[in-house]
C-alpha cells in the first residue's frame, strides 16, 4: 500500500507541475497587457511602467538580462502605420507594410519619456535593413536585427539612415537583477515562498487583486468557507440521496416505483440549471417567502440554492448508480449471500454496494469540476461570497491576478481530489494496488 499510495503522489505532483506550467503560459501569452487594463484610457509613460514593475510583467518569461521599459516609446513600424507615440520622423520618409522606408539622411527621433536613473543601462533592440547612425556617432549595420547597450540615458535618441532602407521595430530595455529574475521564478514564488521566520515557508502568495490592491490570499480564504458550506452538502445530499434511489429502483425493477424515480431522474436531467434557480427565487423565496431570497450569514440563506444544486445533480446520479448497480445484480457472490441467509438489507447494501464503490468513486470525483462550475451561478444569483462569486467579479473586473489565483487553486483542488480517490480505490478493492 505505500508503495502504491506513493507512486499516486508523485504522479499528482508531476501533474499538478504541468497544470502550473500551463496557467502560466495562457495568462502570461494570451492575456495581453494587465498594466493597461489596470491603468485604463491614455495611462502615462512612467504609470505603465510603474505598473509593469509592480506586476512584475516587465520581466523576460523565463530567464534574461533585459526587462522592457518605457524609458522611451518603442515602436514597431510594420503594417504601414504613419503614426507613433513618443517617435518623430525628420526628412523624407514612406509607410510600408514591411517597416517604414527612410530616404537616405532621414531619422526617427525617440524622446526620453521621464527623467532616467544616473548612468542606467539601456539597451536598443532595433530590426533594420538599411544601415543607421546612433545618436550621431555609433554605426548600427543592417544585419536584421541588432542590439547596442548604452550607459546614459539621453533626452532623445536619434537613428539616421546613411543609405535608403526600411527599418521594421525598435525596441527599449532596462537590465534585471539576474538571469532568473523572470515572470516565471514570480510565479514559483506565488505558489511556495521560503521566509527567514517560522514556520519558514508561506504557501498561494498570489498577490493584490488589480482593482481593489487587496490580498488574494486573504479573499481566497475568506471566500472558502461560504463555498464549502454551500457545496458540501450539495455533494453529500447528491452523493446520498442518488445511492438511496438508485438502490431502491433497483430493488423493484420493473415495478412503479422504478418507473416513478427512473421519470423524476430524467425530468432533473432535463431541466435547465439557471431555469431552476430562476423559478426557485421567484416562487419559494419572492412568492411564497420560504426562503431569503438574496444574501448570507444564517442558514436558511443556504437552504434554496443547496436544494436546487442537490436536484439538479441527483438525475444523472441515479441514472448512473442504477447501471452500476444493475450490472452486479446478477453476479455469483450475491446469489451465494441469499443462499446462506443474508438479509435483503445485507445483501444489497453490504454486499453490492462494497462492490459497486469503484464506479461510484469515479463518479463522485468527476462531480467536483461541474459542482464548481454550479456554485458560481448559486452564489452570483443568491449573493453568497464565495469562490464562485469572486470568480464572477474578478472576470468582470479583468482581474487577471485573481482569476489566475482561482485556475491554480481549483487545479490544486482536483488533483488533491483525484489522489484521495485513487487511494481509496486501493483501500476499497486492493487488486487496485496490485494491477496500477
Amino acid at each position: 500500500m505505500f508503495r502504491y499510495a506513493l507512486k499516486r503522489i508523485l504522479y499528482s505532483v508531476l501533474i499538478l507541475g504541468g497544470v502550473l506550467i500551463l496557467t502560466f503560459v495562457l495568462f502570461r501569452l494570451a492575456a495581453g497587457d494587465p498594466a493597461l487594463t489596470v491603468l485604463g484610457k491614455n495611462p502615462g509613460a512612467r504609470e505603465i511602467e510603474d505598473m509593469r514593475a509592480a506586476l512584475g510583467t516587465d520581466k523576460p518569461l523565463f530567464w534574461g538580462r533585459w526587462r522592457h521599459t518605457e524609458l522611451y516609446s518603442g515602436a514597431d513600424f510594420s503594417g504601414s502605420r504613419t503614426a507613433f507615440s513618443g517617435v518623430t520622423f525628420q526628412g523624407p520618409r514612406r509607410a510600408m507594410p514591411e517597416g517604414v522606408y527612410l530616404e537616405r539622411g532621414s531619422s526617427i527621433v525617440f524622446r526620453r519619456n521621464f527623467e532616467a536613473t544616473e548612468g542606467e543601462r539601456i539597451l536598443v533592440r532595433i530590426e533594420t535593413e538599411t544601415p543607421l547612425l546612433l545618436r550621431g556617432r555609433r554605426e548600427v549595420p543592417a544585419d536584421g536585427c541588432i542590439t547596442e547597450e548604452m550607459r546614459d540615458a539621453p533626452e532623445s535618441l536619434e537613428l539616421v539612415a546613411e543609405e535608403a532602407g526600411t527599418v521594421r521595430s525598435v525596441s527599449f530595455s532596462r537590465p534585471t537583477r539576474g538571469w532568473f529574475d523572470s515572470q516565471a521564478a514570480d510565479s514559483l514564488r506565488e505558489i511556495v515562498t521560503f521566509t527567514d521566520t517560522f514556520p519558514y515557508v508561506s504557501f498561494l502568495n498570489f498577490g493584490n487583486t488589480l482593482q481593489t490592491q487587496e490580498p488574494i490570499r486573504a479573499k481566497l480564504w475568506h471566500g472558502m468557507l461560504p463555498s464549502l458550506m454551500l457545496m458540501v452538502p450539495i455533494f453529500l445530499g447528491e452523493l446520498v440521496i442518488g445511492i438511496v434511489l438508485a438502490m431502491i429502483s433497483c430493488i423493484f425493477r420493473g415495478r412503479a416505483a422504478d418507473r416513478i424515480i427512473l421519470f423524476l431522474s430524467v425530468a432533473g436531467m432535463s431541466i435547465s440549471y439557471l431555469a431552476l434557480i430562476i423559478f426557485g427565487q421567484w416562487f419559494l423565496a419572492y412568492y411564497l417567502n420560504l426562503f431569503p431570497v438574496w444574501g448570507w450569514g444564517t442558514p436558511r440563506h443556504l437552504l434554496l440554492p443547496v436544494v436546487i444544486g442537490i436536484i439538479s445533480g441527483t438525475g444523472s446520479g441515479v441514472r448512473f448508480y442504477r447501471t452500476v448497480f444493475l450490472d452486479e445484480m446478477n453476479r455469483e457472490y450475491l446469489r451465494t449471500a441469499a443462499a446462506k441467509g443474508a438479509t435483503p438489507f445485507a445483501i444489497y447494501f453490504r454486499h453490492l454496494l462494497r462492490n459497486a464503490m469503484i464506479p461510484i468513486l469515479t463518479r463522485a470525483s468527476t462531480v467536483l469540476p461541474f459542482l464548481f462550475t454550479g456554485s458560481l451561478l448559486l452564489e452570483t444569483f443568491f449573493g453568497i461570497p464565495g469562490l464562485g462569486y469572486e470568480g464572477v467579479n474578478a472576470l468582470n473586473d479583468a482581474d487577471l491576478q485573481m482569476l489566475k489565483a482561482l485556475v491554480i487553486l481549483s487545479a490544486f483542488l482536483f488533483v488533491v481530489i483525484n489522489l484521495i480517490t485513487d487511494l481509496l480505490y486501493a483501500w476499497v478493492d486492493p487488486r487496485v494496488r496490485v494491477t496500477r
